[in-house]
């Protein structure tokens, strides 16, 4: 019986182009004067120090500014970067610049679920400070009581058994009365091998299903399928 789902959010709560075609632009957009404007915080300074850590070491600001706008747009599922994104995206959802995409057959079955006592969890590559702001500035508004807690890179790569098993151990809970949630085959596969029961979300422009088991085109199939 699920007692707990932890869910992804790029390509499964929210669509994938939310965060390249709105969020990944607006950082680096505004990550300049951002860096500029809060140099001296000491967060962000902390941030740009493990920036200029993780390239090496030896770069000034404007050289940790370009590194982090190549990291943009590689992708790069750099701690920091997503730490520094999610400041720069504060105050685009403060500002109404954007609201957080959520799919309404999502926003339906996370409330359903939450509802009937089943706790509810995140786990993404983007920054736990990124989940919040995309869940409390969300399309059906502030959806951040629906979740227990989040989690990020900060606990561990998604696609390394290791980081559910910590999760696990968090949680206080069998690993096969949880339910995790992605379209990323490989964070899958991981955490099945931490025990836990695992739901593949196929939504249009992820690109078709390559393995034999079960897939889903929405919330409302998983909630037919393990509820």
């Amino acid at each position: 019986m699920i007692q707990a789902v932890l869910t992804d959010i790029e390509g499964t709560t929210s669509s994938l182009s939310f965060v390249k075609d709105v969020l990944f632009p607006y950082a680096r957009a505004h990550l300049p004067a951002y860096v500029a404007e809060h140099s001296h915080d000491p967060a962000v300074r902390q941030l740009l120090n493990d920036v200029d850590h993780e390239a090496g070491g030896g770069l000034n600001d404007v050289a940790v500014v370009q590194t982090l706008i190549a990291w943009i747009d590689a992708d790069k599922k750099a701690t920091p970067l997503k730490s520094l994104q999610g400041l720069v995206w504060e105050h685009g959802y403060k500002n109404g610049d954007f609201t957080g995409h959520v799919y309404q057959d999502a926003y339906k079955n996370l409330k359903q679920w939450h509802a009937r006592g089943i706790k509810l969890y995140v786990y993404s590559s983007g920054s736990v400070y990124a989940q919040k702001l995309l869940f409390g500035f969300s399309d059906f508004g502030d959806m951040t009581p629906l979740f227990s807690a989040y989690f990020d890179t900060h606990i561990g790569h998604k696609r390394e058994a290791e980081s559910y098993m910590k999760i696990i151990k968090e949680l206080q809970l069998p690993a096969d009365e949880i339910l995790f949630l992605s379209d990323i085959s490989e964070e899958l596969d991981a955490a099945k091998l931490a025990g836990m029961q695992t739901g593949w979300l196929i939504r249009e422009g992820n690109g078709p299903a390559t393995k034999s088991e079960p897939f889903f085109t929405d919330f409302n199939a998983i909630e037919k399928y393990f509820f």
